[in-house]
């Protein structure tokens, strides 16, 4: 685990949320990594442990687990609390991110505070989804849960999936909330610094300019194949845009379909027992089969199985 650390301080009323300190940024690979299901659809332990193990091994610094790869919106909060539980016992120096986020404050500040005491380093909290609350009302949200925890918050901002787009002043702002730590940035434009928060790139194809723009690191997905290349392109700035433009085609196939689906798809054709996905996820077709395949292939990575 990461060295964060916090002390608590005593107040009259009720005691303060522990004070957290950070003496390095959040950033580096960070896998988003998917939930092996077994034969019935049940979470599989195992193969969660063993998957993990071999991220650790192929070049992720960490990994969120209950993520949207991950399939959080269909895991039970008893199930993401033993992934939790199981990452933060297995990981050896991996850095681990619980996905604790939802569109109703009260569950969100509820799975965090089981979360909080897991033995996870940070939590992921998206943008409250389908409500469309005003940003006013995101800021209450985060407020709320930065005081279920005295973990790290890195904030979620994907308004592909949940319509509200967070701009980059509002960012800094809700950076001045204690314990708000970072940004998974899953915009495709305005990408930039933002005063007082870490950058994460959310999509795997915009690691380039984010790290370019100061951004540390990248919640990735396909990472799940060639995390040491995405560790070169932090490593070695000078190559970035080089290996860039290796890792896209691989990253344009796995976006064929649902990134929980192709992941899972590439996975198994590696040898990985990752199981299928949970309904409304559905297998990949064929087709879809056939394009991952095809980019695995042209990336050296099925010459070894």
């Amino acid at each position: 685990m990461w060295p964060w650390s916090g002390s608590l301080f005593g107040a009259p009323g009720p005691p303060a949320r522990p004070v957290i300190i950070r003496p390095v940024p959040i950033g580096g690979v960070l896998t988003a990594m998917v939930t092996p299901m077994d034969a019935g659809g049940r979470v599989d332990e195992d193969a969660f442990v063993a998957l993990l193990r071999h991220l650790a091994d192929h070049g992720s610094d960490g990994v969120v687990v209950a993520g949207t790869t991950g399939e959080g919106a269909t895991l039970t909060d008893d199930e993401k609390v033993r992934l939790f539980e199981l990452a933060a016992e297995e990981a050896g120096d991996l850095f681990v991110v619980a996905g604790t986020g939802s569109n109703d404050t009260a569950h969100t500040v509820h799975l965090t505070e089981r979360a909080n005491g897991t033995g996870v380093d940070a939590m992921l909290v998206v943008t409250p989804y389908y409500n469309k609350p005003p940003l006013r009302g995101v800021k209450a949200h985060y407020e709320a849960v930065a005081q279920a925890t005295g973990k790290p918050i890195i904030l979620y901002n994907i308004p592909s999936r949940v319509v509200i787009d967070l701009p980059n002043h509002f960012l800094r702002e809700l950076g001045e909330i204690p314990g708000i730590a970072a940004v998974k940035q899953a915009r495709l434009t305005d990408i930039a610094a933002i005063d007082g928060l870490d950058v994460l790139a959310g999509n795997d194809d915009t690691l380039a300019e984010v790290l370019d723009a100061g951004g540390t690191g990248g919640i990735l997905t396909s990472s799940h194949f060639v995390g040491r290349e995405f560790r070169r392109m932090i490593d070695e700035p000078e190559n970035r845009w080089a290996i860039h433009e290796q890792l896209n085609p691989l990253i344009e196939a796995l976006n064929v379909s649902q990134l929980a689906m192709t992941i899972k798809a590439g996975l198994r054709l590696l040898g990985h027992d990752v199981g299928g996905v949970r309904l409304p996820l559905v297998e990949c077709n064929e087709e879809e089969v056939e394009v991952v395949r095809g980019a695995l292939e042209r990336q050296g990575l099925l010459s070894a199985v």
